[in-house]
């Protein structure tokens, strides 16, 4: 069988408090930026409101843009210019002072650009629209489906395995999640359905990858009954470094082909699933057995002799 990486004899067990404190760390400073930026910055379908795209047929200043929504109403709205020089992102919070009648947003921005570069034509891609009390009721069914998913993770591991590998397993995926999230504050980038369903995503393939190892431990525990338990966790995740590797390579290989290629519709999605296969390989080898581990200690010193 192919192996990407040779037999090793890494004490990752030994090592496990390091792991704990860079963890620590980039979650402070997710805390950190969280509390200076005031919160996630939600996407249309979380905080409401318009989310227009245009393609014009001259490459225009932003700032030209930005001037013809103020115009009629929208000084508020973001203008993001895409990959592509000639497509914009106009994002228009609910509550605006429109100008020009019932006409919709998008028509009189359009009209206004036109207006001012003659022979300018301007396709719309999309226009879409939601509504505050919307958007905040999808945004709790949404975190209300990560919770619950974090609940049935912790049931299945916990019934197929033990009880402290279930615990170690979900606060592995927890630890993932918020990884992501604290690279989305970093960036300022917005939290949006799309990131919701990467989160998810994520949260299944970062127990998989946990599985594989957990499932080579309980393997090695029959082996090895006279080792002791660090030890064994040591020469299960040594075992499984190779597949786990390759794994998190392959699909790697396809995010980063989405994240380059896919364009800026999709583009938070691939940011979310790279950058959380990254963590959740890592977390997969260096986090998930080392909490199983101190969470299986704990409790037998708990336990009467």
């Amino acid at each position: 069988m192919f192996t990407l990486i040779p037999e090793t004899h890494i004490n990752f067990m030994g090592k496990r408090r390091i792991f704990y404190i860079v963890s620590a760390a980039v979650t402070l400073i997710g805390i950190v930026a969280y509390i200076l930026q005031g919160g996630f910055k939600y996407g249309i379908d979380f905080a409401g409101g318009r989310l227009i795209e245009i393609r014009t047929s001259q490459t225009l200043p932003v700032e030209q843009v930005r001037a013809a929504a103020a115009d009629v109403g929208f000084a508020a709205a973001e203008i993001q210019r895409s990959g592509q020089g000639d497509v914009f992102l106009i994002r228009i919070p609910e509550v605006s002072d429109q100008k020009g009648g019932a006409a919709s947003p998008s028509a009189v921005i359009r009209e206004r650009l036109t207006a001012a570069n003659p022979g300018l034509s301007i396709e719309l891609l999309r226009e879409e629209n939601v509504g505050a009390k919307v958007g905040k009721e999808i945004r709790n069914q949404a975190f209300l489906a990560i919770l619950i998913a974090w609940g049935l993770l912790m049931i299945y591991i916990a019934f197929r395995f033990q009880f402290w590998f279930g615990v170690g397993a979900v606060i592995a995926v927890i630890h993932d999640i918020l990884m992501t999230l604290t690279l989305f504050l970093l960036l300022g980038r917005e939290i949006t359905m799309p990131v919701i369903a990467a989160l998810l995503t994520l949260a299944g393939y970062s127990i998989n990858d946990t599985i594989v190892v957990f499932d080579r431990i309980r393997e090695e525990l029959v082996k090895l009954r006279r080792e002791p338990l660090e030890s064994v966790m040591n020469i299960s995740i040594n075992r499984t470094l190779s597949r786990t590797a390759i794994t998190g390579l392959t699909t790697l290989f396809i995010s980063v082909m989405l994240l380059v290629f896919g364009g800026p519709v999709i583009r938070d999605f691939a940011l979310a699933i790279t950058f959380g296969i990254i963590v959740g390989t890592y977390s997969s080898i260096f986090v998930a057995s080392a909490l199983a581990l101190d969470i299986r200690r704990g409790r037998e010193a708990k336990t009467p002799a």
